[in-house]
């Protein structure tokens, strides 16, 4: 089987999948792909995830921790993984899924939670963001994303932005230098921010500079040794949660090209060579890793195995390269 004819199968792949193959690897008119994108509402992973909101508009009872999270609990030990179940992972995986943010469950819960979700950390209303730059680029790219106005988180990250181009949720704790994992996930909300508004100068400014930051380094290197800073980077996960590698970066940059047309950087070339090289025989990649924790369901056979998201991922990435 083709990866394309395995990508859109009918009966073993989902429509979050199969909308964004026929428009990122198939060019088809939107007429085509917004009928299948439409179906996220109603079929599938996005129609099972939407149907388990609660009547408050938010998911397991809370904005980042399910209700029933115990802080003392064996959930909370080191190495045990977060739940993901709360509102703002599941808000992800439905942007992910492509959900249509001007569906009639879209506008429900999104304005459910801003009436009645409240931050953990300090019990601020849900869409005035949290005070960790990480949770607050997630939460202004969902935000953006389902059309909700972030721009009072946004100014608080640029501000929070240090002298090497990114950020660090540990910069409260004396941190000076940038974490990738940080990083990626207030650049997926700034440019989830700049395609909603058209962004400010400074808010580009702010996101090209955390690009160079990722850049310089090639998207997984140290400055000081030129030698991997984490060997996960180099691991594909799905979903990527709060935590980075290279295919999300990739994938980043790729969405932000299409955006500005912005040809692609030479630094990428090293990450793009590592992702052609991960690729099977049959053309597909395999997941690596799963984080760890609580979930609603699976959307994937599990590490090691196929994975349609990873490879969706990964050929659209080597098709904006020009990279077969």
């Amino acid at each position: 089987m083709k990866v394309v004819d395995w990508l859109l199968d009918p009966e073993d792949s989902d429509p979050a999948i199969r909308w964004q193959v026929m428009r990122d690897l198939l060019g088809c008119p939107e007429a085509d792909w917004s009928v299948e994108r439409a179906k996220v509402e109603t079929e599938g992973w996005g129609a099972r995830l939407v149907a388990l909101h609660d009547e408050d508009g938010q998911w397991a009872g809370g904005a980042y921790f399910p209700g029933d999270f115990d802080f003392d609990g064996p959930e909370a030990l080191p190495g045990a993984g977060q739940p993901w179940t709360a509102t703002t992972y599941s808000l992800s995986q439905l942007r992910d899924f492509g959900l249509d943010p001007e569906s009639a469950s879209a506008q429900r819960f999104v304005q459910l939670i801003g009436e009645n979700s409240r931050w953990e950390e300090g019990n601020q209303p849900y869409w005035e963001g949290e005070v960790e730059p990480c949770i607050n680029g997630i939460t202004v790219a969902n935000g953006s994303y389902f059309g909700v106005d972030v721009s009072s988180i946004v100014d608080r990250l640029l501000g929070e932005r240090l002298d090497d181009g990114g950020w660090n949720c540990e910069a409260v704790n004396g941190s000076v230098r940038s974490s990738y994992d940080t990083t990626i996930n207030v650049l997926e909300g700034l440019l989830e921010f700049e395609r909603a508004t058209g962004g400010t100068a400074e808010e580009r400014n702010a996101r090209h500079a955390a690009e160079e930051f990722l850049l310089e380094r090639q998207l997984f290197l140290r400055l000081s040794t030129g030698e991997p800073a984490d060997g996960d980077f180099l691991l594909f996960r799905n979903p990527s949660r709060w935590q980075y590698d290279i295919l999300r970066a990739l994938d980043y940059f790729r969405s932000a090209g299409v955006l500005t047309g912005t040809d692609p950087d030479p630094r990428l070339a090293a990450a793009v060579e590592h992702v052609r090289s991960k690729r099977n025989g049959n053309g597909r990649w395999k997941l690596d890793k799963s984080p760890k924790g609580r979930v609603w369901f699976g959307i994937d056979d599990g590490p090691g195995k196929p994975s349609r998201w990873v490879t969706l991922r990964a050929r659209r990435v080597l098709d904006w390269v020009g990279v077969d």
